[in-house]
């Protein structure tokens, strides 16, 4: 038999437990004198503020970020259809990314009951080397996959070896199936989520990293 062309494709996935939780909230506040608004907002926020630096120097929460704050006023209709005085809204935006779970549960308990203080959604994620690691691995894997899928369509057709043409991401294999002079390799598809937890919920589901590749090789 002449030599053939053979295209498959391999993946392979990992569940890995999140290292990092990212918490997002916010403190706001409002009332009829802006001036009062913005001064009440900034005073709710300092315990917020403090609580997040002194994690960050226990080691807790590695990284934060704090917006500017946001003021901006509204005039209300009353039952009559009129419109009534502006009253006035101020808000600052934070997020604090927890190495500490159980510290996160903590905090977050504190901060149910604090006044102004709306706890929004966690994030849950690997720390970027975990990533990197996972990733490799993946698309090591998801390229063994290939290989062998290749190998076993060559044995069921009767012939003996094959050598890799073309190794890409999912859809990028070249038109028209022209042999490659040598193995080419570029970057695994990657995909990576944390199925649906709720929010609040601090129990992180497992994250997914996946990966796919298509690959062309020649048999004979």
């Amino acid at each position: 038999m002449s030599e053939v062309i053979i295209t498959v494709r391999g993946e392979h996935e990992l569940r890995i437990a999140p290292e990092r939780a990212t918490l997002h909230l916010s403190v706001a506040f409002d009332g009829s004198v802006r001036e009062k608004v913005v001064e009440r907002t900034l005073t709710l926020a300092a315990p917020v503020r403090d609580g997040i630096a002194s994690r960050e120097n226990s080691g807790s929460i590695t990284e934060w970020t704090s917006q500017r704050m946001n003021v901006y006023a509204e005039r209300p209709w009353n039952n009559e259809g009129k419109r009534l005085a502006p009253v006035y809204r101020a808000s600052i935006d934070f997020t604090a990314t927890f190495s500490d779970i159980s510290e996160m549960s903590v905090w977050v308990t504190e901060l149910s009951v604090a006044e102004g203080v709306n706890v929004g959604h966690v994030d849950w994620h690997l720390t970027p080397e975990t990533e990197r690691e996972v990733e490799r691995e993946v698309a090591t894997q998801a390229v063994g996959v290939a290989v062998s899928r290749a190998r076993a369509y060559a044995e069921a057709l009767g012939l003996q070896s094959i050598t890799p043409l073309e190794i890409a991401d999912r859809g990028l294999i070249s038109e028209g199936g022209a042999p490659m002079p040598k193995a080419m390799m570029r970057g695994a598809v990657m995909a990576m989520d944390a199925a649906g937890a709720p929010p609040m919920e601090f129990q992180g589901e497992e994250i997914t990293v996946s990966a796919t590749v298509e690959g062309r090789f020649s048999a004979s």
